[in-house]
């Protein structure tokens, strides 16, 4: 063979070469492409007899454990997600359809075989499980323990304990939300100046004293009452008297004024609160009771506020709108005015001691 010939022969073997290695790069990134998509598959697409997974519309009922509670939801016939214990619960539905929606979503970071034990991911004894019903099935999922970073979950889905899939947080934090904090909280009337006709505030109870160990009568409360004078009409500002002192210029009456006007719960502390949770949050013996008298929709109505105790972070007090209804929380901002005339009176505003503001 001439030198001519084998230099031929070299650049079709480099050419041949070439061509080969291209065609591993090819079927490099097919496969490579295969396997993510694989991995990126959605959890819901996992529903017995379903090709698609459904978008998160197409769910009808869910229920979450935590890790120290179970919360169930359900459609109601109206098509409005309900929490399935309390029915008359008023529910924001935002977390619920959040976690649909991750749901319907979910993607998997990696997925793994088993392994010998399901103790090695935490999913011999989930941490959290997740049930969604659809037309099309039930979805199971179950969280294991977090991966080293922190950031992901181990989960089996459908009861398959062949196949463990590794994904991020998002559900199982969203399944931690408290029940409370999903609780749409009541919408106060406006209390503006200009709607005001007098304001009450009742203070503590006074210690009650028996005779001969007969059981003492309820003692009053010690009360501040408010009244509003408009001598231009219904428009005009008023003058503001506890009885025949005018305290319109009082900075304590104007600090309860904006108070009254900016007042909104906190959150919900307990909705349906029993007699023991009632009398720990200070409702046996209430602080304070508010009571305003205000103009709304041409009659005259009445709104009134109890007051509890403190909150153990000092953050505000416990209140409720109704006697036995749920008891909320009013921030220490809300309640600072109403409680230091309730313990001093419109003018003085001293503590008892022991006791704080708000």
């Amino acid at each position: 063979m001439t030198w001519k010939e084998r230099r031929t022969v070299t650049m079709l073997l480099g050419v041949a070469g070439a061509l080969f290695l291209a065609l591993l790069v090819v079927f490099g990134m097919i496969y490579r492409e295969g396997r993510e998509e694989a991995l990126a598959g959605s959890a819901a697409s996992g529903l017995p007899g379903s090709a698609a997974a459904p978008d998160a519309g197409a769910y009808t009922a869910l229920r979450c454990y935590n890790g120290s509670a179970t919360l169930s939801f359900a459609l109601d016939e109206e098509g409005k997600w309900i929490w399935a214990d309390g029915p008359d619960f008023p529910l924001k539905d935002e977390t619920v359809l959040s976690i649909l929606e991750a749901l319907a979503a979910l993607k998997f970071q990696q997925v793994l075989p088993a392994g010998e034990s399901l103790a090695e991911y935490g999913l011999d004894s989930p941490s959290a499980t997740l049930t969604a019903s659809a037309e099309a099935g039930e979805q199971n999922l179950a969280f294991g323990k977090t991966t080293t970073d922190g950031d992901s979950y181990y989960m089996m889905m459908n009861g398959d304990e062949s196949t463990v899939y590794i994904v991020a947080d998002t559900l199982v934090k969203l399944m931690q939300t408290p029940i409370y904090d999903m609780c749409a909280l009541p919408e106060l009337p406006d209390l503006g100046e200009g709607k005001l006709r007098a304001i009450t505030i009742q203070g503590p109870l006074p210690a009650a004293e028996g005779e001969d160990g007969e059981a003492a009568e309820e003692p009053e409360r010690p009360a501040v009452t408010l009244t509003a004078r408009r001598s231009g009409g219904e428009d005009q500002p008023a003058l503001w008297f506890e009885g025949s002192d005018n305290v319109t210029a009082s900075p304590l009456f104007q600090d309860l004024l904006h108070d009254l006007a900016a007042m909104s719960m906190a959150k919900c502390v307990d909705y349906y609160p029993s007699e023991e949770a009632a009398k720990i949050c200070g409702f046996d013996r209430a602080d304070a009771i508010l009571k305003v008298e205000y103009a709304a929709g041409g009659a005259d109505q009445t709104f009134t506020l109890t007051v509890g105790a403190r909150m153990p972070d000092e953050s505000g007090r416990y209140v409720r709108l109704e006697e036995d209804g749920p008891i909320y929380a009013l921030s220490s901002d809300s309640a600072d005015a109403l409680m230091l005339i309730s313990s001093g009176g419109i003018r003085g505003g001293a503590q008892p001691a022991g006791q704080g503001e708000g």
